[in-house]
């Protein structure tokens, strides 16, 4: 049995993952909470899922079966 692997982005990917969200945007809204993150270094890495979540407020994974 393997579980999924989960995908982690650094604030440049997210922000090209979804038009018109800056970076400035999306380190803002890791700092004030809004959107769950973690720090490795002086990097903020934030889960896809989290993402979507916090903007769309839903994740579909690219495999269809909504979470």
């Amino acid at each position: 049995m393997t579980t999924p692997k989960r995908k982690v982005l650094t604030i440049k990917e997210a922000a090209k993952l979804i038009e018109g969200l800056t970076e400035y945007r999306i380190r803002q809204m890791c700092i004030s909470g809004d959107l769950p993150c973690f720090k490795a270094g002086k990097k903020y890495l934030i889960s896809e899922e989290a993402l979507m979540k916090a903007v769309f407020g839903y994740y579909e994974p690219e495999g269809g079966d909504a979470a």
